[in-house]
């Protein structure tokens, strides 16, 4: 388990294409790798990486499985990559942000970057059917950093944005200023929040299925926000 505080930012020193995986050498600052051992396991910009090799005093080895690079941008890296790193969370760790799996849920696209005084604002698409999880006020992680949603809007097809405002220090400790409009960014949505909104579809489905074409027609009429009408969408459909 990860708590979605980034620790540092560490560069790809190497990487080693092998039969069905690809292998990275990671490097670190001062002090990250005490006590880190070959099997400990290390959040790579969200994505959970077993550690395969040590290195000197700061760099370790990491293999990386084809079903693993296709989903995450981890196939993006190349030497000289940066990325933001956390080691596993302890018995007994502090949660400053959100408790996370490193299991990458998909890929979003950066929309636009907004820079308002001492702060820094990413709008960030959501491909369907992900949108339902993600809420205002919600948590939400990105690149292995646990965060806040300011603002979320959703489309009637089930896709739709979030927003995420960050302070200068979590600039100074992530990767996120580097980042330019277009960058893919690794999404892993917050487990309670998945656990509850599917219970709910489920009784809903449930309860109403046979009903469902006609209140989406009714709310139609009714002019209701895009919101409900891309619920009662998703229910239809289960995408």
């Amino acid at each position: 388990m990860f708590t979605g505080i980034v620790q540092a930012v560490a560069q790809v020193a190497a990487i080693q294409e092998r039969p069905g995986l690809r292998s990275f050498v990671l490097s670190f600052p001062e002090g990250f790798c005490e006590g880190l051992e070959i099997g400990a396991s290390v959040a790579s910009d969200g994505v959970c990486l077993t550690v395969t090799q040590l290195l000197g005093t700061c760099q370790a080895s990491f293999d990386v499985m084809q079903q693993s690079l296709n989903l995450t941008t981890l196939s993006n890296l190349q030497q000289g990559s940066r990325i933001n790193v956390e080691r596993a969370a302890r018995d007994g760790a502090e949660i400053g942000g959100h408790p996370l799996s490193g299991h990458v849920d998909f890929k979003a696209r950066l929309l636009s970057i907004r820079r308002p005084e001492n702060n820094h604002v990413l709008r960030i698409g959501v491909p369907a059917p992900w949108m339902r999880y993600i809420f205002a006020k919600g948590y939400i992680a990105i690149n292995g950093a646990s965060l806040t949603v300011a603002e979320a809007g959703r489309d009637p097809d089930g896709a739709g944005w979030f927003e995420v405002w960050l302070i200068p220090e979590t600039l100074r400790m992530t990767t996120f200023g580097e980042k330019e409009s277009g960058a893919e960014l690794n999404i892993e949505i917050e487990r309670q929040t998945q656990v509850l909104v599917d219970s709910v579809r489920a009784a809903v489905d449930e309860r109403l299925g046979p009903l469902l074409p006609a209140l989406e027609k009714l709310l139609q009429q009714q002019g209701v926000d895009s919101d409900a009408l891309g619920f009662i969408h998703d229910l239809r459909t289960k995408t």
